[in-house]
């Protein structure tokens, strides 16, 4: 846990930060760099936020463990290898998940006492222009600074009549709990979260059911994608059912019973499971921030409203990450943080493009996209030209024995300009990176069809892709 710096008594700093998640403490961090006199305000006992405690990496921890388990227990023998008494300890996953944020957190402190930011426990309040109150039991202080950076991340929905309660009705800080996997569980919601932790609790053998009221697994991904994912998903025995509802939770002595109701035909029928976990999406938290000393403005479903540079309506109030209008990811957070921070210190910060940012979803199969998608690209006026490749023709998906998925280039078909990258298969979320950079740097088909990939490797499948787009395909049709 990181320590107040003694050397700030005073309470005068040139910036202060609400909240310690991606967003929070990279901008600390960046603030100090830049030679701001930087306070961070944290109200949970370690640092990191939702990310590191109870989302990204803890959750990618028990995906990384069932992984090792489908190969010790099934996927060794694809290979000649034998696994004799392959079992797990659902207790010591817990614990590696467990050590993994612990670093994290540590790393942290750590990178906040080198660049000399004081680190405040209790919860931030704004109080009025360049003022806040911090309260930690029944002490409180107060703090000023010409900027402040609001990063108070978002929280978890409850649906009504389906209110968590830890044991029946989970949510996914609930589930990184467990002390047992549950025999089975139904999962509310196949977006990125309801689909991990889905896909994992399968994995160590709990019959999984997983309803979405859209017409797809993962609806923010390309069409082709999603259905991929969905068709591996029911060739693992998981129940999958799109375009459903939950009408009706009821709670037993011993589990719980959900009706399900189709979308388009009203039809209904019940499922009985252990417990149902609720990953329906999360809010941002902006009650109790004191916004209404400040002229920040809320839109109608909480986000605080900013600028280009992440500034409010407040000149010198900023707000970042989960708590204004833009994808919930930390690397967007973090992105946030170092243009809020630099603008505060004065320093010339470049508008984020938001049209260009990753997404990632750790199932099995693993989902990866940037940029537009055919459908988009066609909404916006682009003559679309798309070019894709299978994993399946790829020699080294061949040696994993993962052939599911493939990759998609979609570009304008007039000027060669690649629009989004939307890919399926193994380790897509690593390839990604290709991608992005190359969409950052806004390349078109013709420069980038000469890069020139290493063989064997899953990354040929987006150089093929590539040529497919540029009307020059190799080894595809």
């Amino acid at each position: 846990m990181a320590d107040s710096q003694p050397n700030n008594t005073s309470g005068q700093y040139d910036l202060i930060i609400i909240g310690a998640g991606p967003g929070g403490y990279v901008a600390a961090r960046r603030g100090a760099q830049l030679g701001l006199k930087t306070a961070l305000i944290e109200k949970d006992d370690r640092l990191g936020g939702t990310c590191l405690l109870r989302g990204c990496i803890p959750t990618k921890a028990l995906i990384h463990a069932a992984e090792v388990w489908q190969m010790c227990s099934k996927g060794a023998r694809t290979f000649g290898v034998t696994v004799e008494g392959a079992s797990f300890d659902w207790a010591k996953v817990q614990k590696r998940r467990e050590l993994a944020t612990t670093k994290g957190t540590k790393g942290i402190d750590l990178l906040m006492k080198n660049a000399g930011v004081t680190v405040i426990k209790g919860t931030g309040r704004l109080a009025g222009p360049g003022l806040v109150v911090v309260s930690s039991g029944d002490d409180s202080q107060e703090l000023q600074a010409d900027k402040i950076i609001l990063a108070t991340g978002s929280t978890i929905v409850d649906l009504k009549g389906m209110e968590t309660d830890g044991t029946r009705i989970l949510n996914s800080d609930h589930v990184l709990k467990l002390d047992h996997v549950p025999t089975s569980m139904v999962v509310l919601g196949a977006g990125a979260v309801g689909l991990e932790l889905a896909s994992v609790m399968q994995s160590f053998g709990c019959k999984t059911t997983l309803v979405e009221l859209m017409d797809q697994v993962l609806p923010l991904e390309d069409p082709e994608c999603a259905a991929v994912v969905e068709k591996a998903l029911k060739r693992q025995k998981m129940k999958v059912f799109t375009g459903t509802k939950a009408t009706q939770v009821e709670k037993t002595d011993d589990g719980v019973i959900c009706t399900l109701e189709n979308a388009a035909d009203g039809t209904t029928q019940t499922v009985e499971a252990e417990c149902l976990l609720v990953a329906v999406g999360r809010k941002p938290v902006t009650a109790d921030l004191g916004l209404e000393t400040t002229a920040a403005v809320l839109d109608r479903r909480g986000f605080i409203q900013t600028d280009a540079m992440m500034e409010t309506a407040t000149p010198g109030l900023y707000a970042i990450g989960d708590i204004v209008a833009t994808p919930q990811l930390a690397h967007v957070a973090s992105h946030e943080a170092l243009v809020a921070a630099g603008h505060a210190a004065g320093k010339p910060e470049h508008p984020i493009h938001y049209h260009r940012i990753p997404a990632c979803t750790y199932s099995n199969p693993e989902v990866a996209s940037v940029g537009l998608k055919e459908s988009e690209a066609l909404a916006a006026g682009h003559e679309v030209k798309c070019g894709q490749f299978p994993f399946s023709a790829l020699g080294k998906a061949s040696i994993l024995n993962e052939p599911h998925g493939f990759v998609k280039v979609v570009s304008d078909a007039e000027t060669g300009k690649v629009l989004g990258v939307h890919m399926v298969g193994p380790r897509v979320t690593e390839l990604l990176a290709e991608a992005v950079t190359a969409l950052g740097f806004e390349a078109d088909l013709a420069t980038w069809s000469e890069v020139i990939h290493p063989h064997p490797s899953l990354s040929e499948a987006m150089a093929e892709a590539i040529a497919a787009a540029a009307g020059r395909p190799i080894h595809g049709g």
